[in-house]
């Protein structure tokens, strides 16, 4: 029963249901050649009414995050696992978010059930630079670059100062971000360390990887390559 075993764990359903859709003839190969539950063969072979069966442990995923969505699995409102398909939630192992953006933050958010690759992504020794565009509610002052690149900028409430971070200036109100940390609302407070206020925040890559033309709310699975770019130019690829 390995395959209904294997098929379960991916949230088609608990192991009874996945039997009664091999006693269905739902489960077939790429031929339509019906398969059944002592089968011997690969999951890429595997189709359910005619999909391809999603990917088994070491799914990542991109998805462009809306405004308004929360990174959560409960809350009040909509999460993030409300634009995946609902079988996506009931995977085991469960498919997480790699980090987080605020509600009020949209842009790049990656999940994946790899526990090893997450805390790869997020470890602070391998400094992946997210890079976010923000629109600022008052003009720049002028010496926000060179205190951001300056490694001594010191948040409110913390005692260890922020990494160097590159700060593009695209117009009075407008600015691109580097940032090779993670801190909480990081972004926010920088800016508000100089007087200013983030009116709105998009991330807009992870390490060398871009949302590219993914619109708001849509999400597709990585491959290999694309995984390999998030840690482009990062600590952990040149150790």
């Amino acid at each position: 029963m390995r395959l209904v075993r294997l098929i379960a764990n991916l949230g088609y359903g608990n192991r009874k249901d996945v039997a009664w859709m091999f006693r269905e003839g739902r489960i077939t190969d790429p031929d339509g050649e019906v398969l059944y539950a002592d089968d011997k063969v690969e999951p890429a072979q595997i189709r359910i009414d005619g999909e391809p069966l999603d990917p088994p442990t070491g799914l990542v995923l991109m998805m462009h995050k809306p405004l308004g969505v929360t990174c959560s699995r409960k809350d009040p409102g909509r999460v993030v696992y409300d634009l995946l398909p609902p079988r996506y939630r009931a995977r085991s192992p469960a498919l997480s978010t790699v980090g987080r953006l605020d509600r009020d933050t949209s842009g790049l958010l990656l999940f994946t059930d790899d526990g090893a690759l997450l805390h790869r992504i997020i470890s602070p020794r391998a400094q992946i630079a997210k890079v976010y565009e923000a629109s600022l509610a008052q003009d720049l002052r002028g010496d926000e670059q060179a205190l951001f690149a300056s490694g001594t900028l010191l948040l409110e409430s913390e005692t260890t100062p922020l990494l160097p971070a590159l700060l593009e200036v695209l117009g009075s109100r407008q600015a691109r971000l580097h940032l090779s940390e993670g801190r909480y609302h990081q972004a926010r407070r920088m800016f508000a360390a100089t007087g200013n206020h983030v009116e709105t925040l998009h991330r807009s890559a992870v390490g060398g990887l871009d949302l590219g033309e993914l619109a708001a709310g849509a999400w597709r699975a990585l491959d290999a390559s694309d995984i390999e770019r998030i840690f482009e130019n990062s600590e952990s690829a040149r150790a």
